[in-house]
């Protein structure tokens, strides 16, 4: 009954975050200056005849609380509305940017996750020595290290070495799939990387602070007096327990990894959705804005709803 209860709350929370997130976003892109017909670069010496007539097409003639129902209304529907900028859905805008988020995050996470959790495990088993101050200063360095200037470091010290903008070679005529995946996965290798360096910093810490505290518990003070070497102890009694917080912990991140994404593809020219965001926001292009922070909203709500789950499977007094 307990479960129940603590599902139906924690959905029900989320549900509203993502009521009150929509609204926002509608509220917040419009109290911007400008909009999309007075900011128009297709059509830089526009008539005020035609702007007039785009702002009809687009129903920003009506007023605000018109164009929030019509809003919610085509929502509820499934429908994201249509670019400003290219007349296209933008879920099938919103849906190519994230084919092509998705896999460069997905890579530089998990390398964030595995390297991070190693290193913080040794940390804390070598507490107090040379591998732990080393380990641990080197990941509040990168920790502390902004997004977009880490990758401006790697875009100048790998340039002319890999590729340092863009998805894949526009020059290339015609590859098979394997040159192209090559190609693909090639250009990925930066932006994963400064994602990858983002994020192990914090992983790092994450792991070692959840991994010193089950070092301290009882159990493992009785399986040294057993005389259990300290390798067996760490991973067989501590690792499994200290995965607790650490797995909560990395599922809370991940929310905010699809976000983070948004310098990333700025500085390397990454045609996802971080880069449609920046697009958008120098065009005015309300419905891309709307239905690329909705989807940046859903991913943070779902994880988190996801850890506290998590975190319900793993340790069922949390309801008590």
């Amino acid at each position: 009954m307990h479960g129940s209860v603590y599902l139906a709350r924690k959905v029900g929370l989320a549900a509203g975050t993502v009521f009150v997130a929509i609204t926002l976003n509608f509220i917040l892109f419009r109290a911007a200056p400008g909009d999309a017909v007075s900011n128009l670069s297709r059509v830089p010496h526009a008539s005020p005849q035609l702007k007039e007539a785009l702002r009809h097409e687009f129903g920003l003639d009506q007023s605000k609380w018109a164009q929030y129902l019509l809003y919610l209304k085509e929502l509820a529907h499934g429908n994201l509305g249509i670019s400003f900028a290219d007349q296209q859905p933008v879920s099938h805008d919103l849906a190519t940017a994230l084919g092509n988020t998705v896999p460069m995050v997905l890579l530089g996470t998990v390398i964030a996750i595995l390297f991070g959790v190693f290193t913080g495990t040794v940390a804390a088993w070598r507490r107090g020595g040379i591998t732990d101050q080393v380990n641990t200063n080197v990941a509040i360095a990168f920790y502390s290290f902004p997004t977009q200037w880490l990758g401006l470091m790697l875009l100048i010290l790998f340039a002319g070495v890999l590729p340092t903008s863009g998805m894949t070679d526009e020059f290339a005529i015609d590859p098979s799939w394997w040159a192209h995946l090559q190609d693909v996965l090639k250009h990925m290798i930066l932006p994963s990387a400064t994602m990858a360096l983002t994020l192990y910093g914090e992983y790092t810490l994450i792991a070692r602070s959840a991994m010193l505290e089950t070092l301290s518990e009882d159990y493992i003070l009785t399986a040294r007096a057993k005389g259990l070497s300290n390798a067996r102890i760490v991973r067989r009694h501590a690792f499994r327990n200290a995965l607790l917080p650490t797995t909560t912990m990395v599922a809370l991140s991940l929310g905010y990894v699809v976000g983070g994404a948004i310098l990333i593809e700025t500085v390397f020219s990454w045609p996802g959705i971080g880069r449609a965001v920046y697009q958008a926001v120098l065009q005015r292009d309300y419905p891309m804005l709307q239905g690329a922070f909705l989807v940046l909203t859903l991913s943070v709500v779902v994880f988190n709803l996801i850890a506290d789950l998590l975190y319900f499977k793993l340790d069922p007094r949390v309801t008590e």
